[in-house]
């Protein structure tokens, strides 16, 4: 259960990083580039709610 906490916040914390980041400094360098980082920072999520559930019906 600790290791899936662990990950979900790493990834969501990505997730949170890539989009302040893309819209306060990349964006004033090349706003394509920080549109690919919002985009990426927008597919974290899912992927985070799958690892926070996975195996949730095991016990551990």
């Amino acid at each position: 259960m600790r290791r899936r906490k662990v990950a979900y916040g790493i990834m969501m914390g990505t997730c949170l990083t890539l989009f302040v980041l893309s819209w306060t400094v990349v964006a004033r360098f090349s706003p394509p580039a920080a549109i690919v980082m919002s985009i990426v920072a927008m597919v974290i999520p899912p992927f985070a709610a799958i690892v926070a559930n996975w195996g949730i019906d095991r016990r551990e």
